[in-house]
């Protein structure tokens, strides 16, 4: 007669409440349908089967709906959220920069898990080009784009669409996790250097101090570059080149003004120097000229003692 215990190791008996399972993934481009969906390759969301929706319903998880993405042949892993559940069976779509940052090939596998994520804070970006410095407002153009991401993963290089040309950030730093939940959140957002970012380097040029040449009072006229009248050449009228080449006009050194330095001078003090020339004094012969109305004398046209006839 034989007996045993079946019962003597009882098997610990464990409800699964967090969702699990494997997909092939696509890019969104791949993904059958009249509509245009580019709108999943503009934020960080994908699109899963109505079986994920049904599966998720009856666990008890916590909305919104995060999962977490691996790879686990390159060891590869991402945070995302869900947009829709209308992909075919065994399939999920995912953004193409989603999709890069996995090392994921078309058809390839991932694992797909739910989890549940902290509310950021604070978070660093990165530019991979310096052509990010062109827009005018890049936090307004960040904060409009990052309304399509469910969450982020630090490590990560996001892709946003602005003005028909796609930037690519790297998420540097997320606080207080290395993956953080972003749907409404108040959060801190910081840029560091852009990838390949040279800042422009600042020349100081020294005082040049004046050589022999320029305190020679002969080599002026060398400097001197007034207009002078009458010294271009001319033109004739018949074409000809004869008698029109310019006569030079010699310059007179005292025609040269030079300044004369304020010895002084002190910093902070602005001095205005007008030049006062006295009023001429009167003598008697001008005291005695004075203008007298209708003292002048007259003349006329017609002479006196015109022809007899």
């Amino acid at each position: 007669m034989f007996s045993f215990n079946m019962f003597d190791h009882p098997m610990p008996r464990t409800f699964q409440n967090r969702f699990s399972t494997q997909y092939r993934c696509y890019s969104v481009s791949m993904l059958a349908g009249p509509n245009d969906r580019s709108d999943v390759e503009k934020g960080g969301k994908i699109i899963m089967p109505p079986s994920a929706l049904d599966q998720l319903s009856r666990l008890n998880i916590t909305y919104p709906m995060l999962f977490k993405l691996t790879n686990k042949n390159s060891d590869r892993m991402t945070h995302c959220g869900v947009l829709e559940f209308v992909a075919d069976e065994g399939i999920c779509y995912l953004p193409h920069w989603m999709m890069q940052n996995l090392l994921l090939e078309e058809g390839g596998l991932v694992q797909v898990e739910s989890v549940n994520l902290m509310v950021a804070t604070y978070s660093k970006f990165q530019p991979q080009s310096p052509d990010f410095l062109d827009i005018t407002n890049p936090k307004a153009v960040l904060e409009n784009a990052l309304r399509n991401f469910a969450c982020l993963t630090t490590g990560d290089v996001v892709a946003i669409n602005y003005n028909e040309k796609i930037y690519e950030l790297r998420v540097m730093e997320t606080k207080p996790d290395k993956a953080v939940s972003i749907i409404e959140c108040d959060m801190n957002v910081d840029f560091d250097a852009p990838l390949g970012y040279k800042e422009p380097e600042r020349c100081y040029k020294a005082p040049e101090e004046p050589t022999e040449e320029e305190g020679d009072p002969n080599t002026w006229t060398d400097m001197d570059m007034r207009f002078r009248a009458f010294t271009g050449s001319g033109n004739r009228l018949d074409g000809k080149k004869k008698g029109i080449e310019p006569s030079p006009v010699p310059i007179d050194p005292s025609d040269i003004k030079r300044g004369i330095p304020n010895y002084e001078y002190k910093v902070g003090r602005i001095t205005f120097i007008r030049n006062s020339r006295p009023l001429p004094r009167k003598t008697t012969e001008d005291e005695d000229s004075e203008f007298i109305a209708f003292s002048g004398e007259g003349k006329s046209l017609r002479k006196k003692g015109g022809r007899k006839l």
